[in-house]
């Protein structure tokens, strides 16, 4: 009996020692308290992801960012955030896994990875947007010279490039609401999205990922371009708990589209979200994922799954997302719609134009900067993004 008494506190400080927090969504705390890295762990059995220190001071920006500590999904590592690339508006240099960012003369563990470095001028906006008629028409034939750019109600300086970008690469984020406010109509809406991913995904060229969001945002499939794979990931949802649609995009722009999309090639960035619009469990505010949206460049297309005839109130939000950032809001009459809306989102994201510009007077004092792109025929109607946040320096 003495033996097991002097061995009990033991045991308890030793289960203690091992004890994890459990995952959460992003949190919206915009100064989290500094964290020192968790020591390295020789097992590599933790259930939970490791977690890092908030961005660098260095990073004036990253005071609107959720806080770095939480945790992500269970599928997806979670790293720092870093200065998202807003409008190319910053200098950014990636090193490759391979070779350390010291080394001058040594060697890459793989011989097809290769110091990459990317830079972008610090004075120069890209942007990607949409043309219709009044019938909703896509318009696909206009130059340069059909259209007037506004920066912060200023016009531009000058326009560093045009381009119709019918065939640049997608990375396509699909965020599908898996709270219980969806169970009834759930099984339709996965086949839909499933025949969208099948029509959009080109392989070895696009490439997509699979959240889906009740009370936290759970990667099924990260990015891919194979369709088969996409489907398993969509077929994997299962309806329940609350919603934290707000966390999802908010993870979904910071964690994959901005960090993990290292592409050397320009691409383009949309998420499609398939909700009711209603959040319940959130960390993060509705302007912090539209914020964060703008911050890593991605257009929002919205898909209601309201199928009682009235715009309630989740469809607002809908809307809000979708006009922010550039991208369109549904609102299908019955169910069976659902899958029109996605055929419309297929068809827009290969009628889009891109331009790059300089502002006029830009200063890198990391203010929200409004942007205006008006077509001189006033029948037709350019959807763009809102504005970006200039970088700080």
């Amino acid at each position: 009996m003495m033996v097991l008494l002097a061995a009990l506190p033991w045991g308890l400080a030793a289960q203690n020692s091992t004890e994890q927090p459990l995952p959460t969504a992003p949190s919206a705390t915009k100064f989290p308290p500094p964290q020192s890295a968790p020591p390295a762990s020789g097992s590599g059995q933790s259930t939970t992801p490791a977690q890092t220190p908030a961005a660098p001071a260095s990073d004036p920006n990253a005071g609107t960012a959720a806080n770095a500590n939480s945790s992500p999904p269970a599928t997806a590592q979670q790293n720092s955030p870093s200065q998202p690339s807003t409008s190319g508006a910053l200098n950014k240099s990636t090193t490759s896994p391979g070779r350390s960012a010291g080394s001058s003369t040594g060697k890459p563990d793989n011989p097809d990875e290769e110091l990459t470095v990317i830079r972008k001028r610090v004075d120069e906006v890209n942007v990607v947007f949409t043309v219709t008629d009044k019938r909703g028409h896509f318009v696909k034939d206009l130059t340069q010279n059909d259209f007037r750019v506004l920066d912060d109600s200023k016009p531009a300086e000058s326009i560093r490039s045009f381009s119709r970008q019918t065939n640049l690469p997608l990375r396509v984020g699909l965020l599908i609401d898996a709270s219980n406010s969806v169970r009834d109509r759930f099984k339709f809406e996965q086949e839909a999205a499933i025949e969208f991913l099948n029509q959009i995904i080109r392989p070895r060229f696009d490439r997509a990922f699979v959240i889906g969001f009740d009370t936290t945002p759970e990667v099924t499939q990260d990015f891919t371009d194979s369709t088969e794979a996409l489907s398993h990931g969509v077929r994997m949802l299962r309806p329940g708990g609350g919603t934290a649609m707000y966390d999802a995009i908010y993870f979904a722009c910071r964690d994959k589209l901005m960090k993990e999309d290292k592409s050397q090639v320009a691409t383009r960035r949309a998420i499609i979200l398939l909700s009711d619009g209603e959040d319940n469990q959130s960390r993060v505010s509705r302007e912090e994922a539209v914020e964060m949206a703008q911050r890593a460049e991605v257009i929002i297309y919205t898909i209601s799954t309201n199928t009682s005839g009235l715009k309630l109130r989740g469809d607002k939000i809908l809307e809000h997302f979708a006009d922010e950032t550039g991208g369109k809001a549904f609102f299908p009459f019955k169910i069976q719609d659902v899958a029109d809306a996605f055929s419309q989102i297929q068809d827009e994201l290969r009628s889009q134009y891109a331009v790059a510009y300089k502002p006029a007077d830009f200063t890198a004092n990391g203010q929200y900067r409004k942007i205006e792109i008006m077509a001189d025929n006033k029948k037709y109607k350019v959807r763009a993004r809102k504005g970006y946040y200039a970088p700080r320096q």
